[in-house]
C-alpha cells in the first residue's frame, strides 16, 4: 500500500505542495459545499413537504366540515315536523302546497348562517310516489327509478340508517353544477316510533368546493382527489392530468407520504381519507421547487471554479518560488560532492529563511571540509599504529614457531609432558594473537581453559582438582575470549597456592532467564581474600587480570555486564554476568533440520 501511495505522489517538492493544496484545501472545500447544498435541498424539500401535508390535512378537514354540514341538514330535515307531515301524510294537502312548503324549507336551509352551502343538493322521497328536490335535475325525475337505487336499499337494510356514497354520477342540471361526480349521503327517515316515512339524499358538489378551496395555491401546485381505483374525481386545474404511474404509486400505499416522480419531474404529496376511501394529493414541479436554488448553485460553483483556477495558479507560482532556491541548493549539493565540498553558495541572491538556509549550508560545507581533513589525519595516525602493531607481532610469532620446534624435539625424546605443555601454551598464544575476534564459543573457551590448567597443574605438581559444570546446550554460547583464564589464574595464584591440603577449583556456566543472560562462576577453596592480601601486601587482589576482564566486558556490553567478587567462608567466588548470545554454526543447524 505504501508503495502505491509513493508511486502516486509527485517526485518534486513544488508538485507535492501544489497537490497538497488542491487535495487538502480545495477538494474538501468543494465537497463540503456540495454536501451543504444537498443538505439545504433536503431541508427545503422536507419543509415544503410539511407545508404541503399541512395543506392537505386542511383540505381534508374542510371536506369533513362539508360532510358534517350535509349531515346536520339531514338531521334538521328529519326532525322538522312539517317535513315529517308532508312526507308521511302527503294527502292532507294538495301536491302544489306540499311542493311549495318543501321548497321553502330548502330555501331556509340555504339561507341559514350555520348550514349554508351552495354546493349541497337535497332529494326527499315519501312512500307514496312523491319526490322533492332543492335543485333542477339534469333529467326528469322517476320515483320508481330512484327507489330502485341500491344506495337507498342498502341504507334501509343497515342498522345505521346513514350511508356515504362517493363518486356518484352528477344528476344536477349542467348550468348549476358541471362536476362529473357528487358525494352523496343516503338516509332512511324514521319517526319517533322508528317507522320509516321517507328517504333522503344529500349530495355535495365537492369538485366545485375543491376548486374554490385550492384556488389560491402557490408554486404552480396542482391538487387532485383520486379514488382507491386510481380515478381522478376532482382537480384544482382543469387541464391538469395525473399519469397512471403516479396514480398506481399512490393507491398502492396508505396513510400520508411523499415521493419524487421522475417521469413528470415532480414532487408528489398525498394524504389518505379513510371515511370515503379517497386520496387528496398535490403535485409540485421540481423546477419550480428548486429553480432559484439551482440558479444560485450554478452561480456559486461558477464563481467557485473561477476562484479555484486562480488559487491553483497562485499556489503553483508560490510553490515554484519557494522550491526554486531549494532546487538550486540541491544542484549545488551535487557539485559540492563532486568537488570535495570546496564549493560555496552566493548569499547575496537570497533573503529571509532561504538566506539562513544558505548560510547554514555554507557553514555545514566548511565543517565537513574540516572534518574530512581531521579524519584523514587520524587515518594516517591509525595506519602508523597498525604498522607498529604488525611489527610487535613479529616476536610472538617467533615465539609460537619456537614452541612448535620444542614440541617436536620433546616428542622425539619421549618427553610427552613437555610436548603437551608446548601444545597448551601454543593454543593460548595463538588465541591471543587473533585480534579480529572478541567473542568465541563457550566450548572453545573451555578448551583454552583446559590447556591453561594443564600447564598450571604441571607447574604446581598436580596440587588441585578442577570441576567443570555446564550444559551441552550452551556450548555455542558466545563469551569474551580469554575471560575465564584470568579468573582461574587468580584462583590458583591467590587462593589455593597457599593451602597445605589439596585445592579445588569449580567452573560453572548456566543461563539466566530474567533477563536473558549468561552466568560464569569461578569458585576456589583457597585461603580467601583477607589472607591473600596479608600474605602479599605489595599486590592488591584481584589484580590486573580481573581489571582487564572488567574493562573488556564494559567495552563489549556497556552497562549490561557485571563482575562480582564474593568472599566465602573458605575461598572466593567470582561471577561474570553478560547478555546471552547463541551462535549455532550453519552446519550444525542444517544437520538438525535434516
Amino acid at each position: 500500500m505504501s508503495n502505491v501511495i509513493g508511486w502516486l505522489l509527485p517526485r518534486k517538492l513544488k508538485y507535492r505542495i501544489f497537490a497538497a493544496f488542491v487535495l487538502l484545501i480545495l477538494l474538501p472545500f468543494g465537497l463540503l459545499n456540495l454536501y451543504n447544498y444537498e443538505r439545504i435541498e433536503s431541508l427545503v424539500q422536507e419543509k415544503i413537504n410539511k407545508q404541503s401535508h399541512d395543506q392537505l390535512e386542511n383540505l381534508k378537514g374542510l371536506l369533513l366540515d362539508q360532510m358534517s354540514i350535509a349531515f346536520k341538514t339531514l338531521i334538521f330535515l328529519e326532525q322538522d315536523s312539517a317535513v315529517r307531515k308532508i312526507l308521511s301524510k302527503p294527502d292532507d294537502q294538495n301536491v302544489l302546497e306540499n311542493k311549495d312548503m318543501m321548497e321553502e324549507k330548502f330555501k331556509n336551509l340555504n339561507n341559514s348562517f350555520f348550514l349554508y352551502n351552495p354546493s349541497v343538493y337535497f332529494t326527499l322521497l315519501d312512500l307514496q310516489g312523491h319526490v322533492y328536490t332543492s335543485y333542477q335535475p339534469n333529467e326528469p325525475l322517476n320515483y320508481e327509478k330512484l327507489m330502485q337505487n341500491p344506495s337507498f336499499r342498502d341504507a334501509e337494510k343497515e342498522e345505521v340508517p346513514y350511508r356515504w356514497v362517493p363518486g356518484e354520477r352528477n344528476y344536477v342540471f349542467r348550468d348549476l353544477s358541471t362536476s362529473p361526480y357528487l358525494l352523496s349521503l343516503y338516509a332512511v327517515l324514521r319517526d319517533r316510533s322508528n317507522s320509516v316515512y321517507g328517504m333522503a339524499r344529500v349530495s355535495i358538489d365537492y369538485s366545485y368546493w375543491f376548486q374554490s378551496a385550492v384556488s389560491g395555491s402557490e408554486m404552480d401546485q396542482a391538487y387532485f382527489i383520486v379514488t382507491k381505483e386510481g380515478e381522478t374525481v376532482a382537480r384544482s386545474v382543469r387541464d391538469a392530468e395525473l399519469t397512471d404511474s403516479i396514480a398506481d404509486q399512490i393507491t398502492s400505499k396508505s396513510g400520508n407520504g411523499y415521493f419524487i416522480d421522475e417521469q413528470s419531474d415532480s414532487l408528489i404529496n398525498y394524504s389518505y381519507m379513510e371515511s370515503v376511501d379517497w386520496y387528496i394529493m398535490n403535485r409540485i414541479p421540481l423546477d419550480v421547487l428548486f429553480g432559484e436554488m439551482n440558479a444560485l448553485k450554478r452561480q456559486f460553483f461558477l464563481t467557485f471554479f473561477l476562484l479555484t483556477a486562480a488559487f491553483i495558479g497562485i499556489a503553483f507560482i508560490i510553490a515554484h518560488t519557494f522550491t526554486r532556491p531549494l532546487a538550486h541548493l540541491q544542484l549545488k549539493m551535487k557539485d559540492a560532492i563532486a568537488k570535495n565540498f570546496k564549493i560555496r553558495l552566493p548569499e547575496r541572491k537570497y533573503a529571509g529563511e532561504v538566506l539562513d538556509l544558505t548560510r547554514n549550508f555554507n557553514a555545514m560545507l566548511k565543517d565537513m571540509d574540516e572534518l574530512i581533513v581531521k579524519l584523514k589525519t587520524e587515518q594516517r595516525q591509525k595506519d602508523a599504529v597498525h604498522f607498529q602493531m604488525l611489527l610487535a607481532q613479529m616476536n610472538p610469532h617467533f615465539l609460537l614457531n619456537t614452541l612448535n620446534t620444542m614440541k617436536w624435539i620433546a616428542l622425539r625424546n619421549g618427553q610427552t609432558d613437555i610436548s603437551e605443555m608446548c601444545v597448551s601454551l601454543g593454543k593460548l598464544l595463538e588465541t591471543s594473537l587473533n585480534s579480529d575476534v572478541d567473542l568465541i564459543h563457550l566450548k572453545d573457551e573451555m578448551e583454552l581453559i583446559e590447556a591453561f590448567l594443564y600447564i598450571q597443574k604441571v607447574r604446581h605438581r598436580d596440587s588441585f582438582d578442577i570441576r567443570l559444570e555446564y550444559d551441552e546446550s550452551l556450548q555455542f554460547a558466545l563469551v569474551p575470549k580469554l575471560s575465564l583464564q584470568p579468573l582461574v589464574e587468580n584462583a590458583i595464584g591467590h587462593g589455593i597456592s597457599g593451602l597445605s591440603e589439596r585445592g579445588l577449583i569449580q567452573i560453572r556456566v548456566r543461563r539466566l532467564d530474567q533477563p536473558s543472560a549468561l552466568l560464569l562462576e569461578v569458585e576456589d577453596n583457597g585461603i580467601g581474600l583477607e589472607a591473600s592480601a596479608a600474605n602479599r601486601p605489595l599486590r592488591k587482589r584481584p589484580g590486573i587480570g580481573l581489571t582487564n576482564v572488567r574493562e573488556r566486558l564494559r567495552l563489549l556490553f556497556k552497562d549490561e555486564a557485571s563482575v562480582e567478587v564474593v568472599a566465602l567462608r573458605q575461598g572466593t567466588l567470582i561471577r561474570l554476568t553478560f547478555p546471552f548470545l547463541l551462535s549455532t554454526p550453519f552446519e550444525q543447524e542444517r544437520t538438525s533440520l535434516e
